[in-house]
């Protein structure tokens, strides 16, 4: 079907009595947006993610304000920064009495569901809340074979986890009310770690080199100390259970870390294509019942993922392929087909804000996001972001990762790690000497160098200094002062 034919179909819409959008936000987990083809991958295809991006928008400056799983959750969720909503580390519980986005849809008329991963804990308190329908995930979950839990009810459903997310999405999509707009929620808990591929990609990239990144070799000089403390590295820190064999006795050195990364790199790419091809089946789907024209698409990850860059798997630094967040939007009645967006900054905190506003319903004053919607027209509005505050809590946990926060602008990155526990759950009471890096972003883009002591960055480092207790301030977090008596 040729361009301009298709996009008449896709802007067709069925007729609803209550004609406001629907909503299919569909999030992956830890993948990273150099991992997706229209990203510019250079190693894997992914057609249907970039289906969506053909006929709506890419987002180039889509990041994250905390760069692990449950914390990207609850901002995506509430439209405010972890420590408001609660969710500092992966062992907070999230208080679902607070609110959130689902709930504000729901109360306006909007059917919501929840189906996949959800990873903010289980219980009377935790469960999700403001969805007529949920059927989650425990934890983690398994990728075989998978448990799920609905309406408090745990059951094992046989087959693929990103498969049986897929199924059981269309299959509520197909019992709703089809007067009333819906707003879905479809998590899938691919790619995460340990990376097991389903059996129609389990010899993907057999005869294929993974390209191993410019900075995978990386030995950590000239940076502050936590990147060369930190608990990710490909060569030295995968399991078994990660590998899925042992390797060859032969192999040494390079040649073993590099056997390692092709290990990891392929098992992790055939979980991306299993997630893509559902990605193309939901879409098929929403062709086939007529809901394309009236329906927002969005694809996007909870945060980004190293992918051997700086020989690192995992996430959790400010780091660039840590904080950016793939996302790409179709709406064919209000986004034009094929267009990038790399000017605007937007955030986690921004999502709750912008489908509130597209279902027309009124952004709660104290959330902290701010809808993106104009950006997503082509317009430029005023007062826009041009800096980021991020803040990673959980010091020295799992992967030995420093505590950390900091600020992005368009040129430089400002990270402070701070490197204390500071009480928060799931961390280690292990507190380091605080440490400072600063990045130019246009003369370092890889983040190799840190100029923080170079004299002449000291003005620079003054002016992102005041920025970023500025931002702090402005989300309301505190600044980090040392327990004088450690």
């Amino acid at each position: 079907m040729g361009a301009t034919k298709r996009w008449k179909e896709l802007t067709k819409v069925e007729p609803q009595a209550d004609n406001r959008p629907n909503i299919v936000f569909i999030m992956s987990d830890d993948h990273a947006a150099h991992a997706i083809s229209c990203y510019g991958s250079r190693m894997n295809r992914t057609p249907n993610i970039d289906r969506i991006a053909d006929e709506g928008m890419r987002l180039d400056q889509c990041f994250c304000t905390n760069s692990i799983c449950a914390p990207s959750r609850a901002a995506i969720l509430t439209g405010v920064y972890n420590h408001i909503n609660g969710v500092r580390t992966l062992s907070d519980r999230f208080d679902g009495r607070q609110q959130t986005m689902p709930k504000l849809l729901q109360e306006n008329g909007y059917q919501t569901a929840i189906v996949g991963k959800w990873h903010l804990g289980h219980g009377r308190e935790s469960d999700p809340t403001g969805f007529d329908y949920w059927d989650i995930l425990p934890g983690q979950g398994d990728y075989i074979d998978p448990a799920f839990i609905r309406g408090g009810e745990r059951r094992v459903i046989r087959g693929y986890a990103t498969d049986i997310i897929t199924d059981l999405s269309i299959d509520w999509i197909g019992r709703r009310d089809p007067d009333r707009p819906f707003f879905l929620m479809c998590h899938h808990k691919a790619p995460h770690r340990p990376w097991i591929p389903d059996a129609k990609h389990a010899s993907l990239y057999e005869d294929v080199d993974i390209p191993e990144p410019e900075t995978f070799h990386d030995d950590y000089t000239n940076r502050a100390s936590a990147a060369a403390a930190a608990e990710m590295r490909i060569d030295r820190d995968l399991t078994a259970r990660d590998l899925k064999m042992e390797p060859p006795e032969h192999l040494t050195g390079a040649a073993l870390k590099s056997w390692k990364y092709q290990r990891y790199m392929k098992d992790y790419l055939r979980c991306v294509a299993s997630v893509d091809d559902n990605v193309g089946r939901l879409l098929d789907y929403l062709d086939a019942e007529g809901l394309t024209g009236n329906t927002i698409v969005v694809y996007t990850s909870d945060q980004g993922f190293f992918l051997g860059d700086h020989g690192w798997y995992d996430k959790r630094f400010m780091y660039e392929e840590s904080l950016r967040m793939p996302f790409v939007i179709r709406y064919p009645r209000g986004i034009r087909p094929g267009t990038v967006d790399d000017r605007h900054m937007v955030l986690n905190t921004d999502f709750a804000p912008t489908f509130l506003d597209y279902a027309g319903i009124g952004i709660p004053a104290d959330m902290q996001g701010v809808t993106f919607r104009p950006v997503l027209q082509g317009e430029s509005p005023e007062g826009w972001r041009t800096s980021m505050y991020y803040r990673y809590w959980m010091h020295m946990s799992e992967h030995a990762v420093y505590a950390h926060y900091g600020i992005r602008t368009e040129q430089y990155k400002l990270i402070y790690y701070y490197a204390d526990a500071l009480g928060t759950t799931g961390s280690e009471d292990n507190p380091q000497p605080p440490e400072w890096e600063l990045f130019d972003l246009k003369k370092d883009p890889h983040e190799m160098i840190n100029v923080y002591d170079d004299p002449d960055y000291a003005r620079v480092v003054d002016i992102l200094e005041q920025e970023l207790y500025r931002l702090q301030a402005e989300v309301q977090d505190e600044k980090y002062e040392p327990n004088p008596a450690r």
